[in-house]
């Protein structure tokens, strides 16, 4: 891609994601997301209300009066944005592509961190770790994950959450917030690190999925390439137990992915490419 067609990329990508993340999502990220903890501010006379647990007994006797000791909630996170960039993001059969989306919901997220003065980190993986930006501030820096969120070219096209969720474990040595954006279609079994991963961090998976994954139509003989592995495989839609098998077997998957992240005290988020993820992510804010 061009130089000038990545900026007004990027550009468009900023304008909406900045719009959404300053008049919708920055306070509903602010309560949503705890700071790592409570940090003494300062000493101050005792008023009318205060919990007396608070007294500062040492400062009461030197004064001779009450006063209270004063505690705010230490508000800088670190988030980090977990990307799945295989094969599979390329597809989409309405207006956008899943990777599209994925990028705009990534750009909304950094962009309400910012808001926060929080950090905002990036992996890009698909069957190992493809990129990892390490978590910093400013503006600058969130776009530099959207100009790598447009651009990127990913070495492989499978999928390896596990490979994944264990380079967050031995990177990230601090609580972090995770968002993981994939579509989940995978064949690995990822509940042993999710777990051991969700001990430590707050995770959220959102999986970003086309209407058209979860039913095969019935349009006769069809060629079809494995997005992920390349194979191409003549199929027969109008066998009755091929559609029906393959609706199974994507259920399976989806099922997987929402029973383990609640397994492990993870949340999710479930959108389609043509259904408002602003809506979805609202919704989510809003029930933590």
């Amino acid at each position: 891609m061009e130089t000038k067609d990545l900026l007004k990329k990027v550009r468009k990508i900023e304008i909406k994601t900045r719009r959404l993340s300053d008049h919708i999502f920055s306070g509903e990220y602010h309560t949503s997301f705890k700071g790592r903890g409570m940090t003494f501010s300062e000493v101050r006379q005792y008023q009318y209300g205060d919990d007396i647990r608070s007294i500062d007994w040492n400062v009461t006797a030197r004064y001779n009066e009450a006063h209270v000791k004063v505690f705010e909630e230490e508000r800088e996170l670190t988030l980090m944005l977990m990307v799945d960039v295989s094969g599979s993001e390329s597809f989409g059969t309405k207006n956008q592509l899943k990777s599209e989306i994925v990028t705009e919901i990534a750009g909304t997220m950094a962009f309400s961190a910012t808001q926060n003065n929080d950090k905002i980190g990036l992996i890009l993986f698909s069957d190992a770790v493809e990129l990892y930006i390490p978590p910093k501030k400013g503006k600058s820096h969130v776009l530099r994950i959207i100009r790598e969120l447009i651009e990127f070219q990913p070495k492989s096209k499978k999928t390896d959450i596990s490979q994944a969720l264990k380079f967050l474990s031995g990177t990230q040595k601090k609580k972090a917030i995770v968002f993981m954006i994939s579509d989940f279609i995978v064949n690995d079994d990822y509940e042993k690190t999710l777990k051991i991963a969700s001990k430590k961090h707050d995770i959220t998976g959102v999986r970003v999925y086309d209407i058209r994954e979860e039913k095969m139509p019935n349009i006769g003989m069809v060629e079809m390439e494995d997005a992920e592995s390349g194979e191409i495989l003549v199929v027969d839609t109008r066998s009755k137990s091929t559609r029906l098998n393959y609706e199974k077997q994507y259920h399976e998957k989806v099922s997987f992915f929402k029973e383990i992240f609640s397994k492990c005290g993870s949340g999710t988020i479930n959108t389609r490419v043509d259904e408002s993820y602003v809506t979805k992510l609202l919704g989510y804010f809003k029930s933590r």
